[in-house]
């Protein structure tokens, strides 16, 4: 998969959430605009090879912001990114007119938690920047029964509406979107057989970081999202998208043995 000027492949690499929210379910990833450069240079240092903003939390029971407000929590610390770092930037948001201000800014990859379906000027505006795209499923309603068929088939409905909408094939990848619109044991069931998601034919990106699947305090679940990316890279997942980059990192490292 390329973003930006780099060829992912043949490794599972780990994409660090910074998040410019007050309300992220995850204290610890919240970053002031004015600090955002430091944090982004600890995720480097730590081993990220790519940067996750986001400017708007998808907790449950999150109150959306606009599309107005999510781009004046970004553009700022998302230009300054850019200016110091060579590192390829992906922001999570849903509303295509964020998504125009952030690739018009540099960023490398939209995270669309609504896999392109949310705002139907979406997939145009990626293909227009030629940018990468990251396809979440998700749902208005919980799923019931067999979740593999409702999961793939969103997937394989939104990679089509990328694909005929101009985004390149080689620019994207699928996330199962652990946490929406699935209970404990389906996030489970998904997590534990994610490589099935592999017959979409597409990379896989895995963002199960400290979410409620592993139970408990968000604060008690840096072992369990730890082998959770240790599974993924076992798996050949892509990505795996995380809060602590240096436990995850390592725990891939010894899975490849590098």
């Amino acid at each position: 998969m390329k973003i930006g000027n780099i060829v992912f492949e043949n490794y599972t690499f780990v994409m660090a959430i910074i998040n410019l929210t007050p309300d992220s379910f995850w204290k610890n990833s919240r970053t002031e605009a004015d600090k955002v450069l430091f944090a982004v240079e600890r995720a480097v240092k730590e081993g990220a090879a790519m940067i996750d903003i986001g400017a708007q939390s998808t907790r449950p029971g999150y109150v959306e912001v606009s599309a107005d407000e999510e781009i004046s929590r970004f553009e700022k610390p998302l230009s300054m990114i850019k200016e110091r770092f060579f590192v390829p930037v992906s922001v999570d948001t849903y509303f295509s007119k964020s998504a125009e201000a952030a690739l018009s800014l540099g960023a490398d990859m939209i995270n669309d938690v609504w896999g392109l379906t949310y705002c139907p000027d979406m997939a145009k505006t990626i293909a227009k920047y030629d940018a990468a795209a990251c396809i979440m499923h998700n749902a208005r309603q919980s799923l019931s029964g067999d979740i593999w068929g409702a999961i793939e088939d969103f997937l394989k409905k939104s990679v089509s509406l990328a694909l005929k909408s101009g985004i390149d094939g080689n620019k994207i990848c699928v996330d199962g979107g652990i946490g929406f619109a699935k209970n404990r044991e389906q996030n489970l069931e998904l997590l534990n057989g994610y490589e099935k998601l592999s017959s979409i034919g597409y990379p896989l990106l895995l963002g199960a970081s400290r979410k409620s699947l592993f139970g408990g305090n968000a604060e008690d679940r840096l072992p369990q999202t730890v082998e959770s990316s240790r599974k993924a890279a076992e798996k050949g997942v892509l990505f795996v998208r995380v809060h602590d980059v240096k436990e995850n990192a390592q725990a891939i490292r010894e899975v490849y043995g590098r």
